[in-house]
């Protein structure tokens, strides 16, 4: 068929209006917030139910046509870019929170419900949804299935898959499939539900999912400690964690901090400059809780691992204090940055740092990195700044050797090369140094099991 053909046959399987063409919608739809791809689709279709999905998934069967789901964009691996001729499929339109079973703890979600949108449903409740991350108000729960995203609170609460207690999918060849049915105990063979968790929209579409709560934390309470170097850090961990449940364990470099500072809307936590600095938030149930983890401080600076720090006093200091962790990315996005999200075991962490920055301290010296991440369950984020005077294409070409190295150290750590924002396009020529022969070989074989034409988000995870 034609395009012009293909884009007449998608409007009658969707609503007319919900099919664009122009340069403008190309361009928003056809990317992510990685910038190593032009967006380049043949069409953006907005479906408005599971059918028309299926419908669409069926058309492009016959014709042998490519498929990119399209949900909040926010994700840092271009998961979500179409950048040759595909059609994008946006869940915008599917945005509506259907069900709630209180007994359950549970909330039916389209997959383009924004994840702010069931945190604030959830308050609403008396409840709670603790998967959370600085693009929460425009990420969406479809793409955040499609990455298993984690965020700041996984240390607690786990990553995206432990939510889900059901979903719905269209697979590669158009077919409706109900998986686990909300069921807390199954036993009865293949989590066929597991599989399409982190699989990027690779082997179907989420159509619906059904997502867990929790029930609200109480006096939310943060720290924000200063560390002479980075390898204080681990310690305050550990001697936090002897005492109190925390919910977050956040770290970021001088280098952030300062970024951060310059923009002049966030208070400064503290007069004395730090190497590093850990954020840490608990609930303080009672004064007790509070007393432990001033104890915890006064004896983390007798050690000598911590230079000062400050503990939230009401709502408004708490948010303040996690814009310096949550401001970061944004920040930084002026910089254009080129990100690496890594991860090992938390044990391993200070040497796979320590391997990591001699590693770029020697051979580009002239690179600014920026640090941050969830330390807490071992992963990092490591952000190399552009210079100003180097182009875009000729800093990228640099980073992609600073990569090869990286990688090698993660794998030297038994490390992932993605802890969160999955591995698209950005990372599928590096997934062996992750994954061994023998894994992506079974991955391939599950691809072509529920996709075997292969038109689902094709180039993601294998080339």
């Amino acid at each position: 068929m034609t395009p012009d053909a293909i884009i007449n046959t998608l409007k009658t399987l969707v609503d007319a209006d919900k099919v664009r063409t122009d340069a403008e919608s190309l361009n928003t739809w056809g990317k992510d917030w990685t910038k190593h791809f032009e967006p380049a689709p043949l069409a953006i279709v907005f479906p408005k139910s599971a059918e028309q999905v299926q419908a669409l998934v069926r058309f492009a069967n016959e014709q042998k046509l490519a498929l990119v789901p399209s949900g909040g964009r926010t994700g840092l691996s271009a998961a979500a870019v179409a950048a040759n001729g595909e059609i994008v499929v946006s869940f915008d339109y599917m945005n509506q929170i259907t069900e709630f079973n209180e007994f359950d703890r549970t909330v039916v979600c389209q997959p383009g419900v924004v994840t702010a949108q069931l945190q604030q449903f959830a308050e609403d409740k008396g409840l709670y949804y603790p998967v959370d991350f600085a693009s929460a108000g425009s990420s969406q729960i479809g793409g955040n299935i499609g990455t298993n995203a984690g965020g700041i609170k996984v240390i607690r609460y786990g990553m995206t898959r432990n939510w889900v207690a059901g979903l719905k999918v269209v697979t590669g060849t158009g077919e409706l499939l109900e998986l686990n049915k909300d069921l807390i105990k199954n036993a009865t063979g293949y989590d066929l539900r597991q599989l399409f968790i982190g699989a990027e929209g690779t082997l179907g579409f989420v159509v619906e999912a059904t997502m867990k709560l929790e029930r609200a934390p109480r006096n939310l309470t943060a720290m924000v400690l200063g560390t002479p170097d980075f390898d204080s850090i681990m310690p305050v961990l550990h001697a936090f964690q002897n005492r109190i449940d925390l919910t977050a364990f956040e770290f970021f470099s001088d280098k952030a901090m300062a970024k951060i500072m310059g923009r002049g809307d966030v208070p400064a936590p503290f007069e004395t400059d730090c190497a590093f600095y850990a954020l840490l938030e608990f609930e303080a149930l009672n004064e007790d809780v509070a007393n432990d983890a001033l104890a915890t401080f006064e004896h983390c600076v007798e050690q000598g691992w911590v230079l000062d720090g400050v503990m939230s006093q009401s709502e408004q200091q708490l948010q303040n204090l996690w814009k310096l962790r949550e401001f970061i990315s944004e920040t930084i996005s002026h910089w254009t940055p080129y990100k690496n999200d890594i991860s090992v075991t938390v044990g391993k962490v200070p040497a796979f740092l320590h391997d990591i920055d001699a590693i770029v301290a020697e051979h580009y010296p002239d690179f600014e990195i920026v640090w941050f991440g969830h330390i807490g369950d071992g992963n990092l984020h490591l952000n190399i700044l552009k210079p100003e005077a180097l182009s875009k294409d000729e800093f990228f070409s640099r980073c992609a050797s600073v990569n090869k190295w990286v990688f090698e150290i993660v794998q030297k750590y038994n490390g992932s090369i993605s802890a969160e924002h999955g591995v698209g396009m950005t990372k599928r020529d590096y997934l062996s140094y992750s994954r061994s022969e023998a894994e992506i070989a079974v991955m391939k074989s599950i691809k072509q099991v529920f996709d075997p034409n292969g038109i689902m988000n094709p180039g993601k995870i294998f080339p």
